[in-house]
């Protein structure tokens, strides 16, 4: 899909993550979060050790690391080249050799060998404008075998526009105060201004659109979307 009309994913990563000092604390930053109730759903949907699983946007491997002790092959994608060095020698030490560690985006991620049982991203899809939100989940469809499965995290906004003030306004007050433990209030607005987060009743139905059937959606904070779909 290169072409001069082409959206530079490299360019909308954020500058943090193409930074390998940032990356180096990013774990610290995100809260470790305990990839368990991702794998469940996955395994969930009939996911089994036999898997092949792709994560777009792997970042510093939690789930990739945690998938690769469950599935047989596990992909793990990230565009940014200090997030995909960091993820290589965390994989080595940790002596997985079933992890493959691939530098592409979600537009530019092309898959080798029999379809993919399952994908996996989380909080990578918002770096990209709606359009080509649309293209990336055709893609990632194309990925994945009739029956597979799609497990999508995300900042979503589950509200009306008309909300958005009150619901993002309590949002950015429960932000941290250290960035070094935590995203800030300043951290919180940078991403309102600078990405793309979408609502939830326009992600629905690029997913529909995708081929992609979704069995199970939940929302924290009007904020925080978590889907498990299956490939129709």
């Amino acid at each position: 899909m290169i072409s001069s009309w082409m959206l530079d994913e490299l360019a909308h990563a954020g500058p943090e993550h193409l930074d390998a000092a940032f990356v180096a604390g990013f774990d610290r930053k995100q809260g470790r979060p305990d990839p368990g109730e991702d794998l469940a759903a996955l395994a969930g949907r009939g996911v089994g050790e036999t898997a092949t699983v792709v994560e777009l946007g792997a970042g510093t491997g939690q789930f990739a690391l945690a998938a690769a002790r469950r599935f047989r092959r596990v992909v793990a994608v990230d565009v940014s080249p200090a997030m995909h060095d960091f993820l290589t020698v965390r994989a080595a030490e940790d002596g997985l050799a079933n992890i493959e560690c691939v530098r592409a985006g979600f537009l530019s991620y092309e898959h080798a060998g029999p379809p993919a049982d399952a994908v996996y991203t989380r909080h990578a899809l918002h770096q990209l404008p709606d359009f080509w939100k649309a293209v990336a989940l055709d893609r990632i469809a194309r990925i994945v075998r009739p029956g597979g499965v799609l497990r999508l995290r995300d900042l979503i906004f589950d509200f009306r526009p008309a909300e958005a003030g009150a619901v993002l306004g309590r949002w950015l007050d429960g932000a941290a105060d250290d960035p070094a433990l935590g995203y800030t209030r300043e951290d919180y607005a940078e991403h309102l201004r600078t990405e793309y987060s979408t609502f939830r009743w326009l992600l629905e139905p690029m997913l529909d659109a995708a081929g992609f059937e979704i069995v199970q959606a939940d929302f924290r904070e009007s904020i925080y979307g978590a889907y498990t779909c299956v490939r129709r």
